[in-house]
């Protein structure tokens, strides 16, 4: 009787205490900076729920995109804009609370609502990284490809229909990597500037800009995607 009463009051403890650090998340997202926001105006370019949508003419091929941990959706925008100017249309995923592991299938819904998509990718930065990789790992035969930024292999998916670009300066990556297939590392770049939403809590500065680090990364997924038939 009393180890259930214990087991009633740490319960009635640990819930509100569960319900502020998820509350305190939601409220610390990294904001997208102004250039990055522009982008929502661009003809093409436009929100629908929880999708950020960059649409390519007359595409057949759309990459599905998770975000970083607490990361504002449209701080992506830059560079997938580069992804778009490709001929690939993109699709970013808002998450709930900003955590991309709270919504980890959300690719079947994307794949559902754009039915005319004959060839999808998944990609993600950090956490979204992971989290797009395992959701391939898991149907391999719906992601043709998947390019991570500042993540890496997170399953079971072949290291030869992945692209793994990361920041020399990254202190999370390198040493995780049991694969060397498909891996570009950009010297001097660190975890954040893949997406323009200023500094991040722990990542080194980096020793190149923000539109450096994206131009050298675009370059790596268009070499990448030509090399396997998707351009």
């Amino acid at each position: 009787m009393m180890k259930e009463k214990v087991r009633r009051v740490l319960a009635g403890l640990l819930v509100p205490a569960l319900v502020w650090v998820l509350m305190g998340c939601a409220l610390a997202v990294y904001h997208a900076a102004p250039e990055a926001l522009a982008l929502l105006e661009e003809e093409g370019v436009w929100t629908e729920d929880n999708l950020t949508v960059l649409s390519a003419e007359e595409a057949d091929t759309a990459l599905i995109f998770y975000p970083g941990a607490l990361v504002e959706p449209a701080s992506y925008l830059p560079l997938l804009e580069g992804v778009r100017q490709m001929g690939v249309s993109c699709i970013i995923v808002e998450m709930p609370l900003g955590m991309a592991f709270l919504d980890l299938n959300a690719a079947d819904e994307v794949m559902e609502r754009f039915p005319e998509v004959e060839h999808w990718l998944l990609g993600g930065h950090s956490l979204g990284g992971a989290m797009a990789s395992q959701y391939a790992a898991r149907h391999a035969d719906r992601a043709e490809a998947l390019i991570l930024l500042g993540a890496y292999i997170y399953g079971d998916y072949p290291a030869e229909q992945a692209l793994t670009v990361y920041g020399s300066l990254d202190r999370g990556l390198g040493t995780g990597l049991g694969y060397t297939e498909n891996v570009v590392i950009l010297e001097g770049g660190n975890h954040a500037q893949f997406g323009n939403y200023g500094p991040q809590l722990g990542d080194p500065e980096a020793e190149i800009s923000a539109g450096e680090q994206q131009a050298q990364t675009l370059e790596a997924i268009q070499s990448f995607l030509a090399g396997r038939g998707l351009l």
